[in-house]
């Protein structure tokens, strides 16, 4: 009986710490994901969202990222960011690969450093000589109290974009920017030189002299060849009348636009409908 009781009361144990062992608690500081497609690839960060919870916060002695002192810029495991293509980080080129972003708050400025540290298990490990980049950027005060950490891309162009962190009432912005246009370039030169560009050829290469060389007379030259080669296709007549217009052609930037509109109400894209009233209204 002693025996049976004792089995018993074993299982019992063991059941009951199976039991614990499967709760699930929130994370104190959650991890976030964010995945940015820049330029012509893309930009992951990976980072823990501590809160302050009535801490103190970016002062002398601080509980939380104390000045002059290097924080691991979050909770938990580094903050890891991955390029998947070369960008420019405080005049330094970074390649494409993996970091770990350190930082070193300061009362007016901040220090960010993009290291490559990527197996350091605390901020102990930090080594100046594996940054690969560096950023000293001034503090800004934010529009509202946040109480968690937060990192977040912003003010997204073709070939720049910006880190921002926030927490408390601090706002950083990382400058971040890449070289897209001479590779576009190459590119488009590729597919005008085929024996018979196609429609979507001409239709790059239009929008390439437009957005990006800043050549009106090009990009109306292969936007003209594109709607002759797709003359039902909205879109390409919308950025045709597009660039008529910065030409100052009025006359033909509204006929290219009510073509458009015809054929995109047929198409059944409002979209495009108001685009091309939009454009007609402002000449």
């Amino acid at each position: 009986m002693y025996r049976m009781k004792k089995i018993l009361l074993l299982a019992a144990t063991i059941c009951s710490s199976a039991a614990f062992a499967q709760v699930r608690m929130p994370a104190p500081s959650p991890g976030q994901t964010i995945t940015q497609a820049f330029g012509l690839g893309s930009i992951q960060l990976v980072y823990s969202r501590p809160s302050i919870k009535g801490r103190t916060l970016f002062r002398d002695n601080s509980d939380l990222a104390p000045l002059g002192k290097i924080w691991r810029t979050g909770a938990n495991a580094g903050t890891r960011i991955t390029f998947t293509d070369k960008v420019m980080i405080g005049g330094r080129q970074l390649d494409t690969g993996s970091y770990i972003i350190y930082t070193r708050p300061g009362k007016e400025y901040w220090d960010v450093l993009f290291n490559k540290g990527l197996n350091n298990g605390s901020v102990a490990d930090y080594k100046e000589a594996e940054d690969a980049a560096s950023a000293k950027v001034k503090i800004e005060k934010a529009g509202t109290e946040t109480e968690t950490f937060t990192m977040q891309f912003a003010n997204v162009q073709a070939e720049s974009c910006e880190l921002q962190l926030i927490w408390g009432n601090t706002l950083v912005r990382v400058p971040i920017s890449t070289n897209v246009k001479d590779r576009i370039k190459t590119q488009v030169e590729k597919a005008l030189s085929a024996e018979s560009p196609s429609a979507d050829a001409y239709a790059a290469a239009a929008n390439y002299y437009y957005d990006y060389a800043k050549d009106l007379p090009k990009a109306l030259t292969n936007i003209n060849k594109a709607t002759q080669a797709n003359p039902n296709a909205y879109w390409l007549l919308m950025t045709q009348a597009r660039i008529q217009k910065d030409l100052g052609d009025k006359v033909s930037a509204k006929a290219s636009a009510e073509k458009s509109i015809v054929l995109a109400e047929k198409a059944k894209n409002d979209d495009y409908v108001r685009m091309g009233n939009d454009l007609i209204r402002k000449l």
